[in-house]
């Protein structure tokens, strides 16, 4: 693949995360997919939020992505995984199917994107899991520490064993 081809995207969503170069793995394991796969990546071509949440479409660097794919910049986008592009199911489900249809090969480092209903259902699935997550996060949050301890509440590692989900997804 040509430089111009190849594009990565990564995000974390708090200050926190982003102060304490949090991203730092998931660009580590970007680049290191790409190199694996024989790709070049010029450095307009690495689009990073830093601090910006999964929840909206506005963030900086997923613009200036958009705007490199509708001007056919970028063949295939290499993210770490399904809720770096959105943490919101509709919004994933839209960037997946404009990224597709302006023909980019999306490759997600967790797992391959196949063509089967079976892949398309653990897209959706994991989707609505990191909806679900955020939240749960913003629920606990909100309500503050003490709260959160005294509710029983289901194991999210119990209902990602029971999808066959991996036990943890960065972010």
């Amino acid at each position: 693949m040509s430089l111009r081809q190849v594009a990565l995207y990564a995000r974390v969503s708090s200050e926190s995360q982003a102060q304490a170069r949090t991203i730092q793995s998931q660009l580590a394991a970007l680049h290191d997919r790409i190199a694996q796969d024989g790709g070049a990546l010029i450095p307009e071509h690495e689009f990073v939020d830093e601090g910006y949440s999964g929840s909206t479409l506005i963030r900086p660097a997923l613009e200036r992505l958009r705007d490199a794919v509708a001007a056919a910049e970028v063949q295939r986008l290499y993210v770490h995984s399904p809720d770096r592009l959105a943490r919101k199911y509709a919004y994933q489900v839209m960037l997946v199917d404009e990224l597709q249809r302006a023909g980019v090969e999306l490759v997600f480092l967790n797992r391959e994107l196949g063509q089967s209903p079976e892949d398309e259902l653990l897209l959706q699935v994991q989707g609505m899991i990191a909806e679900y997550e955020r939240a749960k996060m913003l629920e606990r949050s909100r309500r503050g520490p003490s709260a959160t301890r005294r509710k029983p509440r289901v194991s999210q590692c119990a209902l990602r064993r029971a999808l066959r989900l991996p036990l943890h997804l960065p972010g």
